[in-house]
């Protein structure tokens, strides 16, 4: 099986040494992904629903441009500075995973850029 680095200018650019993504067989795997909005750079912060949100359409533009799509999700890991948001970063996610929904973990961490929330994914490719 070969290795496809994944990279669109629809989605913040890695902060360090890293991929946004790498597409390996039927498999995309997206490096996690803060609330950066790629226009700008600038880190949506103040509002976690609003950070994730953000942070879920970097990954929409990343999956996207491996050529699949949030559908084909099977499995999220949800980083999160409070746990205190829990409910409010679930009430954004269920927008965005409203049926058929991937196995998820979710753990308080301390995040890059002091971010509210960091997301990442496992999809089946097309």
């Amino acid at each position: 099986m070969e290795k496809q680095i994944i990279s669109t200018a629809k989605a913040p650019a890695a902060l360090g040494p890293y991929s946004q993504a790498v597409k390996v067989g039927n498999f995309v795997f997206t490096s996690g992904q803060i609330p950066l909005d790629p226009a700008t750079g600038e880190l949506v912060s103040g509002d976690v629903k609003k950070a994730a949100e953000r942070s879920l359409e970097n990954i929409k533009a990343i999956l996207e441009e491996a050529g699949t799509s949030l559908d084909k999700v099977v499995k999220t890991t949800v980083f999160v500075k409070d746990m205190g948001d829990f409910a409010a970063v679930n009430e954004v996610y269920a927008k965005y995973f409203d049926k058929d929904m991937p196995a998820r973990s979710c753990v308080q961490v301390i995040l890059p850029k002091d971010a509210l929330v960091e997301i990442e994914v496992i999809a089946l490719a097309e």
